[in-house]
Formats: C-alpha cells, sequence, structure tokens
C-alpha cells in the first residue's frame, strides 16, 4: 500500500507508529495558568551549539493547551527525561485535569525550584534539562518550541569520569504507537566506521 499519509488512518496515526522510539519530553512549566506537568513524544535535539531541544505540542493559538501558553509567557521551561521508574506517573500527567488541578499531585511526583529558569522540575527525574525560550513557530497545528539548555540536573550514579553521563546507566522510556512504550534496556553497540 502507498500513497498520502491520511491514506493510512491519519497522518499522526502513520507518524507516531513509523517514527519510533521517540524520546518523551516530560515538560514542567509555570505561568498564569499555574504549573503544569505533560508529556510530549514529538521531542528531540535541534541543535547542539548552542544546545537547543525541540518540543512539538498540538494545538495553535487559542487551542493551546497549558505547556505552550505557559512557555510562551514565561519563556521558560523543564524537559525531565522519562525513566522505567518514572513512566506510570508520566502516564498520570497525560490525563486532561480541571483548571487548578496539580499534574505533580495526581503523579505522585514533587516539584522543586528548576536552579536557572522559573519554572518547576520532577525531583524524582535522574536528568532534567532547564531551557530558556529560543524560538516559537506554528507550523500546521502545532506549536514548536525550541529551547535553549541553560543548566542540566544529572544524578551522580548515572555518570561516569566525573562528569559524562553514561547511557547504559540510563534507563529511558520511548513512546511508539497508541498505549505503547519502549525501554533502552536492550542495547548493543556498534562502531562507527572512518
Amino acid at each position: 500500500m502507498e500513497g498520502r499519509p491520511d491514506k493510512f488512518g491519519s497522518p499522526y496515526r502513520l507518524l507516531s507508529a513509523a517514527v519510533v522510539p521517540r524520546p518523551i519530553a516530560w515538560v514542567s512549566s509555570r505561568g498564569s495558568r499555574g504549573e503544569n506537568l505533560a508529556p510530549f513524544s514529538f521531542f528531540n535535539v535541534a541543535a547542539i551549539d548552542p544546545p537547543v531541544l525541540m518540543v512539538a505540542p498540538v494545538g495553535v493559538g487559542r487551542e493551546r493547551k497549558d505547556t505552550p501558553e505557559n512557555v510562551l509567557e514565561s519563556e521558560a521551561f523543564v524537559v525531565n527525561v522519562v525513566t522505567g521508574d518514572l513512566v506510570e506517573a508520566m502516564n498520570e500527567t497525560a490525563a486532561s485535569l480541571d483548571a487548578g488541578e496539580s499534574e505533580f499531585e495526581r503523579a505522585g511526583v514533587t516539584a522543586v525550584e528548576a536552579t536557572a529558569v522559573d519554572a518547576p522540575r520532577v525531583e524524582e527525574a535522574h536528568v532534567a534539562l532547564e531551557c530558556t525560550l529560543a524560538e516559537s513557530m506554528e507550523m500546521g497545528g502545532s506549536t514548536l518550541l525550541f529551547g535553549e539548555v541553560v543548566h542540566a540536573h544529572v544524578d551522580d550514579d548515572l555518570l561516569v569520569e566525573g562528569h559524562k553521563l553514561d547511557v547504559t546507566k540510563l534507563d529511558a522510556v520511548g513512546r511508539l504507537a497508541g498505549g505503547y512504550y519502549a525501554s533502552t534496556r536492550d542495547r548493543y553497540h556498534l562502531e562507527r566506521p572512518p
């Protein structure tokens, strides 16, 4: 079968099932709507110098939800890396809550102040990347948020040589499609050719 992306149910269904596994940005933010914690799997590294992450929440204009509204207002957010021990809590924060309800409380995680930006972070997250908004743009039905990483929190037990994050120690979780996720426990190594 071949054809336009909507021939496969919808472009979303095609891309979310074909582009796998996707890292999950568990974004914490603050604005006039209050504090917010929500997961996004349309997320990745956008640049390295300066270090920039891209998160693409669905919704533009009046259809934007709390996270992009908070980020556009405060120009700050934290990407908390989702690991196996936090995946259930992350899933709880995907629920639609009434105004004033706390995703942190619903998920049973602790909000603590970020160090360099005006946003909370998840204290239990083993890696948290504090970002300032570098750029935003609307593309189709999504608001793309580009955040420059200005401060990082990494648990000491994930480090080797005192300062390098060891990918074999980070039990990160990736998003597949529907209700499916993948762990990074099944790893293998390939030497890059010269």
